[in-house]
């Protein structure tokens, strides 16, 4: 009897065990599904962009349109993919939420003014740089405020919480007052209201800001190398290869030339 339980136990236990692999294997499976093919079947990519970065992305309040160079991007990897640039679903993200949401599978990609660096390729894969940018300072016309050489514990900079601008701004300015917002205009609207004295992100979306009122101004150049690449969930080589096909193919054509220009008003360097 005790034989029969034993052997009985067993194999319940083996069968059990089965089980449990297969649901593994098949959790597994899907968890790994290659984006490149999941984008293929679904019939279309799901991009996550900024919507408050004049230049990148930014939305139209009246339309609801977001435009930029970062959205132009995205109509172009969607072109390349499924053969359609309107193909795409452009998904808000801000710098705090854009990995949790690749990584949560709510966007494919990434094309979000997103700097490439260490820290950030141990959680996702990056393309090659396809947009080089630096930080910078935006103030009032007539500040006081020159460049980094004048921030001291008097002063209060803005900047975007989970940026790498936030970051380097601490190293460059330990002294300085560092108040950190949700987003770029958030930001822009503080600064504007005299919250602060200097706002610091990428020259590239202080431009932008610049555009919007020329009362302010870019001052001490860029204190940082800040390349932007676009970011994908690990695991999947396939689709970081077509992104950087469609990269190469651009500036071969002269079709990245173009969109840089149009959004900078200047051609590459």
């Amino acid at each position: 009897m005790k034989n029969r339980f034993t052997r009985k136990f067993r194999w319940s236990a083996a069968i059990l065990s089965l089980i449990m692999m297969l649901i593994a294997s098949g959790c597994g499976g899907s968890g790994n599904t290659d984006t490149l093919d999941a984008i293929k079947k679904r019939g279309k990519l799901v991009a996550g962009v900024k919507y408050d970065t004049k230049l990148f992305g930014l939305q139209d309040p009246a339309t609801g349109n977001v435009e930029g160079f970062d959205i132009d991007i995205a109509k172009a990897l969607a072109k390349k993919i499924l053969g359609d640039e309107t193909k795409v679903e452009l998904k808000e993200v801000t710098s705090k939420t854009r990995i949790d949401m690749l990584k949560n599978g709510d966007i494919d990609i990434i094309i979000a003014t997103m700097t490439i660096t260490e820290e950030r390729k141990e959680q996702v894969d990056f393309s090659d740089v396809y947009f080089e940018a630096g930080q910078s300072l935006l103030v009032k016309k007539g500040s006081p405020i020159t460049g980094l050489e004048s921030l001291n514990k008097d002063t209060k900079v803005l900047t975007v919480k989970g940026s790498t601008s936030a970051q380097n701004i601490r190293e460059k300015a330990p002294d300085a007052v560092i108040l950190e917002f949700e987003n770029y205009q958030d930001a822009f609207t503080a600064l504007k209201a005299g919250q602060g004295d200097a706002l610091t992100t990428d020259n590239s979306i202080l431009l932008g800001m610049q555009q919007q009122d020329p009362s302010f101004e870019l001052v001490g150049g860029n204190f940082t190398d800040e390349p932007y690449g676009m970011a994908i969930k690990k695991g999947n080589p396939e689709f970081v290869k077509t992104v950087n096909e469609l990269l190469k193919e651009m500036k071969d054509s002269g079709d990245y030339d173009k969109l840089y220009e149009q959004w900078m008003g200047v051609k590459p360097e």
